[in-house]
């Protein structure tokens, strides 16, 4: 094995011949391999969850107006909603810079749809805003305002939820918030298989890598690219909408954030 150390790398990983890195590589993959057969095992006791009935015919709020929302599941048996935050009469760049994250990721349900699950996104904003931004958004699955609709329908948001239909019965399945939403958004685990990850200050890394920032803070950006959580950053996507203008527009809402 031939190991060196590059002096234009301080503090870098070990520089091998591929033979090395093929035995580090295999011996990962152990590792890897038990943490996705435990993920299939929490899977399978996730399945066997008990289930709380809910009363379906509760009515949210879409572009046709008010609807059940037995109806969100399409004639389907499963439903998985994603539950964005929502400020109430914050411009678009004020809305929740994680939510909207979450919300990019998945552009098109039609492989949920071919396994028999619907896909929606659920907010407490009263409809005419939510309309607006998600125009401005250009967000193409369905989106329902359920703004003093109890839980588990309403409730809190920023969570990602199941739901079970039997004939006009709902069910609640499950639910799961913060780094459980990871697998909507698959930058996430791409960013992982990369040299510096995420770019987080709380990744464990090889010293000398790059220390990276807050936890989010390249959810936001300047119109120069530049990561900011100050008046001039917006949610990343919004940049690439029509209606994006002239950094002086922009900012948060008052005390949002």
């Amino acid at each position: 094995m031939t190991t060196t150390r590059d002096t234009a790398l301080p503090g870098r990983p070990p520089i091998v011949d591929q033979a090395a890195w093929q035995a580090a590589r295999d011996e990962l993959l152990l590792r890897e391999k038990a943490h996705t057969r435990e993920g299939d095992a929490i899977a399978a006791a996730r399945r066997r969850l008990p289930m709380v009935e809910f009363d379906g015919k509760a009515e949210v709020v879409g572009p046709d107006g008010p609807v059940p929302f037995l109806d969100l599941f399409q004639g389907r048996d499963e439903l998985v909603v994603y539950k964005h935050m929502w400020h109430d009469g914050a411009p678009h760049q004020g809305q929740c810079e994680g939510c909207t994250t979450a919300a990019w990721h998945l552009k098109d349900a039609v492989y949920l749809n071919a396994r028999g699950v619907s896909f929606a996104i659920l907010t407490t904003g009263r409809w005419p805003e939510v309309a607006a931004f998600v125009e401005f958004m250009g967000y193409t699955q369905p989106w329902y305002s359920v703004r003093d609709v109890p839980s588990p329908v309403g409730g809190h948001m920023g969570h990602l939820t199941s739901f079970l239909r039997d004939g006009d019965r709902t069910f609640l399945t499950y639910s799961t918030t913060d780094r459980g939403n990871e697998p909507i958004n698959p930058t996430f685990a791409l960013l992982d298989m990369t040299p510096y990850g995420r770019g987080e200050a709380w990744e464990d890394k090889p010293e000398g890598w790059p220390e990276g920032g807050h936890a989010c803070w390249y959810w936001r950006t300047d119109v120069d690219g530049d990561s900011t959580w100050g008046p001039t950053g917006r949610p990343v996507p919004q940049w690439t909408r029509p209606g994006a203008t002239p950094e002086d527009t922009l900012g948060r809402h008052g005390d949002h954030h």
